[in-house]
This record gives structure tokens, C-alpha cells and sequence, in this order.
């Protein structure tokens, strides 16, 4: 169970994360590419460690959302979500998804198209780098 601050901050952050995800055009069209077979989708990254981890594409009505995934904004009309101790990891980074050779994961939709969706991290400035807000 969530305390109060927390759940405080996580709505908080999650005002200010609209631009914290992007596409590139590439991850764009596959989206549309996607939707047009299965109807609207969403995002979850992936737990990987490092830059090049794969955020999963799912159904919309697919994917139970957690109590802690954080909403990170949108890529096309697709939610982009990330568990809230991923995002701990990951807060000081934006996130592009992109897409590139090879093969989706196992339950992602990109999977069997001979690419897949790959998350590639930024680095904010300090001016962007989103921390504990209360003390």
C-alpha cells in the first residue's frame, strides 16, 4: 500500500511527464501499422537495465495497468507506461521509442514483423531531471 506523500508525488510527477517519451517516425508508423490490425494499444517498458531495453506493445484492453505504473505521456495516441521502480531507475532519462531490426518479445504485438520496438534513453539536463519533490 501506497502512503499518502507517495501517492502525492506520483500524481505530481506524472502532471510533468507528458514530454518525458517520444517516437520516432519509424516507431510512429509501425504504431498505426499495428493499431489498424489490433485496435488501440499501449506501452509498458520493459524492465531491462540498460539503454536498448524493449518497451512491450499490447491491446489496450490487453493489459491491466498497476496500482504504481507511471504514465510517461503518449507516442501516436498509445499511453506509454513504466512501473514505478523502473522510473525510479529511469527518472533522470527522457525516452525515445524507436524501432529496429530483430524480433519483438514474446507477448509484444511488434513481434513476428521482423523489427521491433527498442526504448533508447536521454539523459535530461539537470533543468528536466525530475527528483523527490517533498523532504
Amino acid at each position: 500500500m501506497l502512503s499518502p506523500a507517495s501517492v502525492t508525488f506520483l500524481l505530481f510527477t506524472e502532471a510533468f511527464l507528458e514530454d518525458k517519451v517520444s517516437a520516432t517516425p519509424a516507431a510512429l508508423r509501425l504504431i498505426e501499422e499495428i493499431v489498424s490490425e489490433h485496435g488501440p494499444v499501449l506501452f509498458h517498458q520493459s524492465g531491462g537495465c540498460c539503454d536498448g531495453s524493449s518497451p512491450m506493445c499490447y491491446p489496450r484492453s490487453g493489459f491491466i495497468i498497476g496500482d504504481t505504473d507511471i504514465l510517461l505521456g503518449h507516442i501516436g495516441d498509445a499511453p506509454v507506461y513504466i512501473s514505478a521502480s523502473q522510473f525510479d531507475v529511469w527518472k533522470h532519462t527522457d525516452l525515445v521509442i524507436d524501432v529496429v531490426p530483430g524480433r519483438g518479445g514474446m507477448f509484444s504485438l511488434d513481434n513476428g514483423r521482423e523489427v521491433r520496438f527498442l526504448t533508447r534513453s536521454l539523459v535530461c539536463s539537470p533543468a528536466r531531471q525530475l527528483g523527490p519533490v517533498f523532504s
